[in-house]
């Protein structure tokens, strides 16, 4: 018996958008992981931005193959911000989610979050824990979401979620400047007026591998993430709060980044940044150590 479909003349409860450039040696496992959840009533809104591989004839079988597909195809490459601005543009589901061409949806994903929000009208973003996998698709361990309150000291959301298209609305969508902590500015910008739940269960494979867009520009990455940080910090933090930030994103920086975050953390709250001296000096010779060493 095959599978029933929903109504398509009714719009669907969830839009996924996938934006995809180039991205063809994991694509077609993508859209299938997509395609074979439990929770049928979605759709999922392929936006090819510029792609000069495979992919759109894959898209392009994909969507032949299954009405709940939508192709959106980018005539020049815009970008994975602006790329999903475009995708979403065209949503008509009031729950919102994207993934990306790498990753993989497991089966209960979307049934798992939508109830999650329907078990919490008043909640308006979900995520939930999902596991790290390398280039074959093996599993290098979970990664566990954490407390909006800590949001300030990472990106602490995750890979995996859903929100209401409302939340979207209000946003006016994703940072078409801040490719590569595009989603991290979303969710800080979200956490002003909007509940997030969390939900510890693994529900999506995340692939690590040397040419994901965040290994590319990873340095790039770093510098944005402490500008939308500090840009979010709220009037009243405290001092040393606001220097223990700096301090966490100065560890994890590029030696590029790391002096000038904690000569920042420094003037937010000298006597903090004296006290963990010992602790930096240790840290800074780690750094040089491995430095030397590679």
């Amino acid at each position: 018996m095959g599978t029933i479909l929903p109504d398509s003349t009714e719009p669907p409860r969830v839009s996924m958008v996938m934006p995809v450039h180039n991205g063809a040696r994991w694509l077609a496992e993508a859209i299938e992981s997509v395609l074979v959840q439990d929770f049928l009533n979605f759709e999922l809104i392929l936006v090819d931005d510029a792609s000069r591989d495979d992919s759109p004839r894959i898209m392009a079988e994909a969507a032949a193959r299954d009405p709940r597909i939508r192709l959106v195809t980018l005539k020049d490459n815009v970008g994975l911000p602006a790329a999903l601005n475009h995708g979403f543009a065209e949503a008509r589901g009031s729950l919102h989610s994207w993934t990306s061409d790498d990753n993989l949806l497991r089966p209960a994903m979307l049934g798992r979050l939508v109830g999650a929000l329907d078990a919490e009208p008043d909640a308006d973003i979900v995520h939930a824990d999902f596991t790290l996998i390398d280039e074959d698709g093996t599993e290098l361990g979970r990664s566990r979401v954490g407390p909006i309150e800590r949001l300030l000291h990472g990106n602490n959301v995750g890979a995996c979620f859903l929100y209401r298209a409302r939340v979207t609305e209000a946003l006016g969508g994703y940072d078409t400047g801040l490719f590569g902590v595009e989603d991290y500015d979303f969710w800080l910008r979200a956490a002003r007026s909007f509940r997030f739940v969390e939900l510890h269960e693994d529900l999506y494979l995340y692939r690590k591998h040397g040419g994901s867009l965040t290994s590319q520009r990873a340095e790039r990455i770093q510098a944005l993430t402490a500008q939308i940080v500090e840009r979010a910090m709220p009037d009243t933090l405290p001092a040393r709060n606001r220097s223990e930030i700096l301090l966490g994103l100065a560890l994890k920086s590029h030696l590029r980044w790391r002096l000038d975050l904690v000569g920042r953390a420094f003037r937010a709250d000298p006597v903090h940044v004296a006290a963990r001296l010992p602790q930096i000096a240790r840290w800074s010779l780690a750094v040089a150590r491995n430095r030397f060493a590679a």
